[in-house]
C-alpha cells in the first residue's frame, strides 16, 4: 500500500446487541489513512469499544447482534473474514492487560498468536526479540507476565500484538487501570510506533491531556454518532459543546477558554501546558 492510502474506512455501519434496545452505533462513517494516529473519545456509553469490536472482526463473527453497512480493513471486508485472518493485519489491546495474558512467561505470551498461526520458529523468535525492543521489554522474556508493573504488562499486550505484524495498532482505553508512569509508558510506547515506525494507530482514550499531544485527529462520539471530527485544536476549539457531551477537555484548555471569555487576548485556546505559559507569558511580558 503507498503512503496515505486508506487502511480503515467505515461504510454507514450501525450495530445494535442482540440483547440491546438501542443501537450501540448509528450510522457511523469514516476514513483511516497509513500512518494516522486516531484518538476517539466520548462519554460512557458512546459505542467506543463497540467501535473497536467492529474493526477486528469480533463484531459480526463473535458478538451477537445486528449489522448494518460494511468495516474495511486493509481492503478486507469484516463481514466476510474472520478476527483470525483479521489478525494479520489489526492488532487491539484492550483496558486491563490481565485478560490478555495467559502465557506463564513474556516470550511465550509474545509467541502465542504467531504459533497459532504455524509461524516458522525461527521467524517466531525474530519477531518476538523486535517486538520486545519495540515496547522496552527486552530481557524480560522469562519473567512472568505476573510479576510486571501495569504499564510493563500493557507494553507486554501491545508486543503481542506487534508480532503477528498488522498495519493497523487499536487501543481500548489501555491507560484506564495504570498508574501515572505506567500510563506514560504506555503513551511514550504508542508514539514511537506511530511516529518512528509508521503503524496506523486507533486510540480510545480518557486521557485527554496526553491524547491531544500525539493525535493527528480526533473522533468525538456520542449515543453512537460521531458528532466532531478534527484535529485537536479544531475540537476542542468548542469548549462549551465538548462540555455538553460529558467529555472533560484538558485543564489548560479550560482555563484559557475561560481567560478568553472574560477578554484577555491570547492567541487561542492551549491545548498543553507548555503552549499555555507562552500565551501568558508573552501576556505578562506586554503588561511590563
Amino acid at each position: 500500500m503507498s503512503e496515505g492510502e486508506v487502511v480503515l474506512e467505515f461504510r454507514n455501519v450501525s450495530f445494535r446487541y442482540l440483547t440491546g434496545k438501542d443501537y450501540a452505533l448509528r450510522n457511523v462513517s469514516f476514513k483511516v489513512k497509513r500512518g494516522e494516529f486516531i484518538g476517539v473519545i466520548g462519554a460512557t456509553g458512546a459505542g467506543k469499544t463497540t467501535l473497536c469490536y467492529c474493526i477486528n472482526g469480533l463484531i459480526p463473527h463473535h458478538i451477537a447482534g445486528y449489522m448494518k453497512g460494511d468495516v474495511i480493513v486493509c481492503g478486507l471486508r469484516t463481514r466476510n473474514h474472520p478476527p483470525r485472518d483479521l489478525a494479520k493485519k489489526v492488532a487491539i489491546v484492550f483496558d486491563n492487560p490481565e485478560y490478555q495474558l495467559s502465557q506463564p512467561t513474556v516470550m511465550e505470551e509474545v509467541a502465542l498468536g504467531l504459533e497459532n498461526l504455524g509461524v516458522p520458529r525461527e521467524e517466531i523468535l525474530r519477531r518476538i526479540e523486535k517486538a520486545l525492543e519495540l515496547v522496552g521489554l527486552r530481557g524480560l522474556e522469562k519473567r512472568s507476565p505476573l510479576a510486571l508493573s501495569g504499564g510493563q504488562q500493557q507494553r507486554l499486550a501491545i508486543a503481542a500484538g506487534l508480532a503477528m505484524a498488522p498495519e493497523i495498532m487499536v487501543l481500548d482505553e489501555p491507560t484506564s487501570n495504570l498508574d501515572p508512569m505506567g500510563k506514560d509508558e504506555v503513551f511514550e510506547v504508542v508514539r514511537k510506533l506511530n511516529k518512528e515506525s509508521g503503524m496506523t494507530v486507533i486510540m480510545v482514550e480518557n486521557e485527554i491531556e496526553l491524547l491531544v499531544e500525539y493525535a493527528d485527529r480526533l473522533i468525538v462520539m456520542d449515543s453512537g454518532r460521531i458528532v466532531l471530527e478534527g484535529d485537536p485544536r479544531k475540537v476542542f476549539e468548542d469548549v462549551e459543546r465538548i462540555l455538553s457531551l460529558r467529555i472533560k477537555p484538558p485543564q489548560v484548555t479550560e482555563l484559557t477558554h475561560e481567560l478568553i471569555k472574560k477578554g484577555v487576548k491570547l492567541e487561542g485556546i492551549a491545548l498543553t501546558v507548555e503552549e499555555a505559559y507562552s500565551y501568558l507569558k508573552g501576556i505578562m511580558e506586554v503588561g511590563t
